[in-house]
């Protein structure tokens, strides 16, 4: 990484020296013009909003802002450069975040209909023995990584330890993790909110740098989302709804390579990334602050709603 960087400031340098200036200065504009079309495009929301699945509603108060689905699809792929993925709900940002908002954290939102987990092992769980368990099982999934090109994924430990609200039937966590090639740790910060069906998940787009930010507003973020009547957890009817493969340990330990919110992440540390670079060829060149902690310009339709 910092080689690459290093490589990629020593190009910015001579371009400078070759007199090509003006190319940054006009890649920078083009970002401002994507970034403000962007941003106007986008249409948050707050107060009661029903997901489009119908399972659950959300009580977004003035402090945080919602996205739909559509636009957060957008959002992922087209602005931090993520894979397509299916079942997107929506996202929460910061009332005063957005796409482009530098040290801040989105929430991306899905559901997963895989039954009812059962909570009987929630206090039982030494989440310590846990962790081993997780960081055994890394070297067959990175096995597998490395076969499908990708890096490894190392968990550090946790950022977070597992807190189970056994009353309001959540569960939330955060790993400290690190990507293979990138200096920084990723923060994996999970929500996981237990239905008659299935599992409400937020899961957080964040770097270990925001860790401190997301600690602090959680309890205000995991008021925001509720099931509707009929499919709360107290609604489970074992005569005819299915109950899940996993308990409270499983969700906690689940893949790595299943998390959604993983591709999200490293979309973000790509943009980072860009973000550095662009920052040390204009400080060589001066007098353009105003276009620092940009990401990078997608030069595509979106109209999205």
């Amino acid at each position: 990484m910092i080689l690459s960087i290093a490589a990629a400031l020593l190009f910015s340098t001579t371009l400078l020296a070759k007199g090509e200036k003006d190319s940054l200065a006009i890649l920078m504009a083009k970002q401002l013009k994507f970034e403000d079309s962007v941003d106007n495009a986008m249409k948050y929301e707050t107060g009661i909003i029903a997901l489009p699945n119908q399972v659950a509603k959300l009580n977004v108060p003035p402090a945080f802002k919602f996205l739909n689905a559509e636009q957060s699809n957008y959002v992922l792929t087209k602005v931090w450069g993520n894979p397509p993925q299916t079942g997107i709900l929506g996202m929460i940002f910061p009332a005063t975040s957005g796409p482009f908002g530098e040290g801040s954290y989105a929430f991306v939102i899905t559901y997963d209909e895989s039954g009812y987990v059962k909570d009987d092992d929630a206090d039982k769980i030494d989440y310590d023995d846990l962790l081993k368990e997780i960081k055994k099982d890394e070297v067959e999934e990175n096995k597998n990584r490395k076969a499908q090109g990708y890096g490894a994924i190392n968990m550090v430990g946790w950022a977070s330890k597992p807190f189970y609200d056994k009353t309001n039937k959540v569960l939330h966590w955060a790993k400290n993790l690190h990507f293979e090639g990138e200096e920084g740790n990723t923060l994996n910060y999970e929500v996981r909110i237990l239905g008659r069906k299935g599992v409400l998940s937020l899961n957080a787009v964040a770097t270990m740098n925001e860790l401190d930010s997301v600690k602090k507003d959680i309890d205000k973020i995991l008021a925001i989302p509720s099931f509707t009547e009929g499919n709360t957890y107290k609604d489970f009817d074992s005569k005819t709804d299915n109950v899940a493969a996993w308990t409270i340990g499983g969700l906690v330990a689940g893949k790595v390579l299943l998390k959604v919110g993983f591709w999200a992440i490293l979309g973000k540390f790509f943009l980072a990334a860009w973000k550095f670079i662009a920052i040390g060829a204009v400080a060589l060149w001066g007098g353009i602050k105003k276009f620092l902690g940009k990401k990078p310009i997608v030069e595509e339709d979106h109209s999205v709603s």
